[in-house]
């Protein structure tokens, strides 16, 4: 099945009531300037005064005094959320709340009849306005531009307090924030006034600014060919005076260079109240907008007259192309197959949180350009603005969601009636404020919205299936032309208790977040189980065009392992070493590539970001699968994996390079290349020639000497010779040792011992002390073991048989087992006997015994002789695992 669609902008606007819903906003007076859509606008951005917490009733009365308040300005968030640390400092602020803000504005006068409106971007997430003592108006959604029209409380020419009261209250049974979403999820949503404020001033006869906060003109091509484009262009129009009004609209459309290409004028009588009027345009030799290869965009103006004077202006984007949807070969833009491949992105910049500049929006397109992407995903909610016209300029195909998250109701059941309007709501707001952009081309109803049992909520698992159709069905209300979609968790899974809905075939398009090689078993299957899956899906729902909307892993540039294949994978903990993360997106890429009928994919996530959830990795109140740290400071090596994978040109990268001292003398160095292979010399000598395969180039078993060694890679692709290096210092186990934390994915730090990763091992399987749920929710009953160094015990490896091949120098050496217990069914029959090298060492040795019971920590040292370069230690264990937490080995 196909599913077709036309270019452009459209809106349905047949039944749309008389006014939107009013809602809150704050700002300080500036200088009229042009507003991107063509309208005078007055910024208010500076001198507001704010204050968390509890107030008076006065509060909103102009004799309040505030001046003990702070002094801040707009885009502002109280919180601040997520840092590179292993416990939230002093500067966490995660307090939900209602947060007050006073702003005195210096009114310009006006003529008589003339209408005030505060126009607020966003407010998180309820929000309540008053004007001078006067309650005007009330918004409930932390994501959609909403505007107030304020007249009969302004005051033209005078000052005028303007109060805003801003309410991130987390959401539960009889909260202000019940019924509004989202109602959960892997995310925090900030209080304040995170994005832009102004007053707009208008004319009583104007083009719709209440019209859900849209931009009021809306375009849509009708017909495409190279020859010729059919454009409609429907423009609501606002009277607020009581009389009829004999205005002229006039629609035009300019290419991007300025120069006029289509004029449309009529006359209008303007009853009082609303009405919408449309116009066709045609535009010869149209030039298309097509995605990162030449993202063109005209634009369209409709301008209001009375006589010649323009009474109102708005200028919209206009971007024409055609593309369709199939469900066997994918995505087809202007006719020809466009794999669809890219990230999804939340709003958060570590230390702005959601307030942010539109340089750091800039900074955060810039980036994804860079990574070679050409699709992205706004998760989960209505992204700003310049976000959607960024996306626009570059050319990104985007997939824009509203908010309905996890789940309709937080005591299950299909969510209340108040829910519902706040749904569509939302839904009707994000799909009019974006209509003219030709970057989105499908709406996302829903993401995850049966998990809800994996976020902690209680009772009856909700029934999210009714929502999710009637979103749907406002979708193709508010616009037909484009299709509508939704990110799937749990069909299929079994992990995750649902109501057993069947949500897929609700909407045109579908995407599944699957984490294989994290949140499933058997995780080093990632890439094999992942193209199983998607081939499962895909024949489950023949008809139906299929996404891959998330799939990832954690990674923290600071811990880092030897062996991704040996340590346990904690997905909600520590350590995320960034190598493993790297390892599942190199299994995944290819079995995403390599089927067409996956239309698009989207990597979770761009950046890391705030989730008052997490504490894992390297981090709190962090996400941390971004491919960039929070701070956008840092690449990680998925990253430059899939700069390379998706490069347009030559690439080459050595990875590893935040990984500078290394833990073992002995080292696997990865490149990432597009050429057939690569070569690496290390200290300057000669290490070879390896194949890239799936653009990974691997060097193993590498020799570093103690402190620096330089590595030099070198490759050959497009006709040039590519280059990179990397310095990385090698340990000298002859004066440090040598330590493993065994069963661990990631090294660690005991004072002045440092263990690296499992590594070296073969048989076996590792284990975890201690699992956590979201939101530090234990799986498993805690446990603790009683040792000297009791972090070595929270992971081991375990089994009736395993080895070690340790690369050592020759000579006598001192090692030095970790042992414990961990199981008190333990059988009193467990005897461990370990060889080194052939000789035995220890012998029928039972651990809970010897240690006096389990969760108890032993520890057992030997000499040994190495010959040969390497030390085997053979661990066989009778009626029962053994179970060893460390190795140290010494001079």
């Amino acid at each position: 099945m196909a599913v077709s669609r036309l270019v452009g902008a459209c809106l349905a606007l047949g039944a749309v009531a008389g006014s939107t819903v009013i809602a809150p906003t704050i700002a300080v007076a500036g200088p009229a300037a042009s507003a991107p859509d063509g309208r005078q606008v007055r910024d208010l951005s500076q001198g507001w005064r704010f204050h968390f917490g509890k107030v008076p009733e006065a509060v909103v009365d102009p004799a309040f005094d505030d001046s003990g308040w702070d002094r801040v300005s707009v885009p502002h968030t109280w919180n601040h959320l997520g840092a590179y640390a292993l416990t939230r400092g002093a500067e966490t602020d995660n307090r939900h709340g209602l947060g007050w803000y006073r702003l005195w504005v210096d009114a310009p006068p006006v003529k008589a009849g003339d209408r005030q409106y505060l126009d607020f971007a966003a407010v998180g997430r309820v929000a309540e306005v008053w004007v001078n003592g006067r309650h005007v108006g009330t918004h409930k959604g932390a994501f959609a531009r909403f505007r107030i029209d304020v007249t009969d409380a302004w005051k033209s020419g005078a000052r005028n307090l303007v109060v805003v009261s801003a309410d991130n209250t987390k959401p539960e049974p009889g909260s202000s924030t019940a019924e509004v979403l989202p109602l959960s999820g892997d995310f925090f949503v900030h209080g304040g006034i995170y994005r832009e404020v102004s007053l707009l001033q208008l004319p009583a006869a104007a083009i719709d600014p209440l019209d859900y906060g849209g931009p009021g003109v809306y375009a849509r091509a009708t017909e495409i060919s190279d020859a010729h484009a059919a454009v409609e262009v429907r423009t609501r129009l606002r009277n607020s005076g009581a009389a009829s009004r004999d205005l002229t609209l006039l629609t035009e459309i300019r290419d991007a260079a300025g120069k006029l290409i289509a004029r449309d004028s009529r006359a209008v009588a303007l009853p009082s109240g609303t009405a919408e009027v449309k116009a066709n345009l045609a535009i010869d030799r149209p030039h298309r907008w097509d995605g990162r290869a030449d993202p063109y965009l005209y634009h369209v103006t409709a301008t209001l007259l009375d006589g010649k004077l323009a009474l109102d202006s708005v200028r919209q984007p206009l971007g024409l192309r055609t593309f369709r949807f199939d469900a066997d070969a994918g995505f087809f833009l202007n006719g020809h197959h466009l794999k669809l491949h890219g990230v999804s992105r939340h709003q958060d910049v570590l230390g702005s949180g959601w307030a942010l500049t539109p340089a750091q929006h800039a900074e955060d397109m810039h980036q994804i350009v860079e990574l070679g992407a050409n699709t992205v995903r706004q998760a989960h909610y209505q992204h700003a603005d310049q976000w959607s016209d960024l996306a626009d300029q570059a050319g990104m195909v985007v997939w824009a969601e509203v908010p309905y998250v996890t789940t309709p109701s937080l005591s299950g059941g299909e969510g209340s009636s108040a829910l519902w309007a706040n749904a569509e709501q939302q839904l009707r707001e994000q799909i009019r404020q974006n209509y003219n952009h030709p970057a989105i081309l499908m709406w996302s109803v829903g993401n995850e919205v049966d998990s809800a049992k994996g976020f902690g909520i209680q009772g009856e698992a909700p029934r999210p299936l009714a929502l999710l159709k009637r979103l749907n069905a406002v979708a193709k209300e508010e616009d037909p032309d484009r299709p509508t979609t939704f990110a799937d968790c749990c069909e299929g899974v079994g992990m995750m208790q649902t109501a057993g809905e069947q949500l897929a075939g609700t909407t045109d398009l579908i995407g599944y977040n699957r984490y294989y090689g994290w949140y499933y078993p058997n995780p080093l299957k990632a890439g094999a189980d992942l193209g199983a899956t998607l081939d499962k899906l895909h024949g489950a729902h023949p008809q139906l065009p299929l996404s891959l909307s998330e799939y990832g892993a954690g990674g923290a540039v600071t811990q880092h392992s030897d062996d991704v294949t040996s340590g346990f994978v904690n997905f909600i903990g520590r350590p995320h070493p960034e190598e493993y993360e790297a390892w599942v997106h190199e299994q995944s890429w290819p079995e995403i590539a390599k089927r067409d009928f996956v239309f698009a994919s989207w990597v979770w996530a761009m950046f890391d970001f705030s989730s008052d959830l997490r504490s894992e990795g390297a981090a709190v109140d962090l996400n941390d699968k971004g491919l960039v740290t929070a701070d956008r400071k840092t690449r990680k090596d998925a990253f430059w994996f899939y700069r390379t994978a998706w490069s347009q040109g030559p690439e080459l990268h050595l990875a590893g390079k935040h990984y500078v001292d290394r833990a073992y003398p002995v080292t696997s160095i990865k490149a990432y290349a597009t050429a057939p292979s690569a070569t690496l010399t290390l200290n300057g000598k000669p290490v070879g020639e390896v194949p890239c395969t799936g653009f990974v180039c691997e060097w193993k078993n590498v020799a570093l000497r103690p402190g620096a060694n330089e590595a030099v890679v070198t490759a050959r692709a497009n006709g040039r010779t590519l280059r990179d290096t990397a310095v990385w210092n090698g340990p000298d186990p002859e004066r440090e040792g040598l330590r493993i934390d065994v069963g661990s994915l990631a090294g660690l730090q005991i004072g002045a011992r440092r263990f690296g990763s499992d590594t070296f091992v073969s048989g076996g399987k590792p284990a975890v002390l201690n699992m956590s749920g979201f939101g530090g929710r234990s799986l498993t009953p805690m446990r603790t073991v009683e040792a000297a160094d009791a972090q070595l015990f929270d992971y081991w490896r375990e089994g009736n048989a395993f080895s070690y091949d340790i690369p050592l120098k020759d000579g006598t050496w001192q090692v030095t087992l970790h042992l414990f217990e961990p199981r008190k069914d333990a059988s009193s029959q467990q005897a461990l006997t370990v060889t080194a090298n052939g000789t035995p060492v220890i012998t029928g040795l039972n651990v809970a015994n010897a240690a006096g019971g389990p969760l108890k920590g032993l520890v057992r040292t030997f000499p040994v002789t190495v010959t040969g370069g390497h030390l085997k230690l053979d661990f066989v264990s009778a009626e029962g695992n053994a179970a060893l937490a460390a190795i140290e080995i010494a001079r």
